[in-house]
């Protein structure tokens, strides 16, 4: 398959009950590269409330989506994965819990976060060389969102503003919501998910994944955590 971008996710792992779970809450597989039945939510429309984090799967983004630079490609980024890696320990967090992020909700580590954000920050900055630079179109829609000065140098210098110190892991479940129907989905998922939620929460391996042509992103190598 050929990708048009990648990126370094933590991706659960397949077989916890918490992640089949939240997969098929999402409506896309992608260890599997599928679409899964979306659960019967009542009231709740499901398809539209998953919409816009569906294509990127289960995950909570480590280093964003990325061109390829020029003079890079697959097997080196493979490799340099790997390598990673190697360096790093697993991390492991008190747990889980769903949080509202603004008008979105998602999967927040309880604990201390310093080992899971050191890791983070590995990811960005030892894989950079990967990264070709955004477009300024790119550049330009970032920004019209509203920055600080240090997410715009994170912008600029590492392709995204939310790394290094305005890095924040989640794991997103829900898109953008109107505030009155954000209760009733944080409902649903405290009763449906909240009760399958690791505790403790632990990372074990870093995951590849390539965003095909249609948008979909598709894991395509984990690499264990291994020092």
């Amino acid at each position: 398959m050929t990708f048009t971008r990648y990126a370094i996710y933590y991706a659960p792992p397949a077989e916890a009950a918490w992640s089949k779970w939240a997969t098929g809450w999402l409506g896309w597989d992608m260890e599997a590269g599928c679409a899964t039945a979306l659960p019967d939510a009542g009231a709740l429309d499901v398809a539209a409330i998953t919409a816009t984090p569906r294509k990127y799967g289960l995950h909570a983004t480590m280093k964003p989506p990325m061109r390829l630079a020029t003079g890079t490609d697959e097997d080196a980024l493979r490799a340099a994965c790997a390598a990673l890696a190697a360096t790093r320990a697993p991390v492991r967090l008190e747990g889980l819990q769903v949080e509202r992020l603004g008008r979105f909700l998602a999967l927040r580590p309880l604990g201390d976060v310093h080992a899971l954000n050191a890791l983070a920050a590995a990811c960005v900055t030892e894989l950079d060389a990967f990264r070709a630079p955004a477009p300024d179109a790119e550049i330009e829609k970032r920004r019209a969102a509203g920055l600080s000065a240090e997410q715009d140098t994170n912008l600029i210098q590492w392709g995204y503003p939310y790394v290094l110190d305005q890095f924040r892991f989640h794991i997103t479940l829900t898109g953008k919501l109107p505030k009155g129907d954000l209760p009733a989905v944080e409902d649903y998922l405290a009763t449906e998910l909240a009760p399958l939620l690791p505790q403790p929460f632990e990372i074990n391996d870093l995951a590849l994944m390539g965003e095909a042509e249609d948008g979909r992103f598709h894991l395509i190598q984990r690499y264990p955590l291994l020092a």
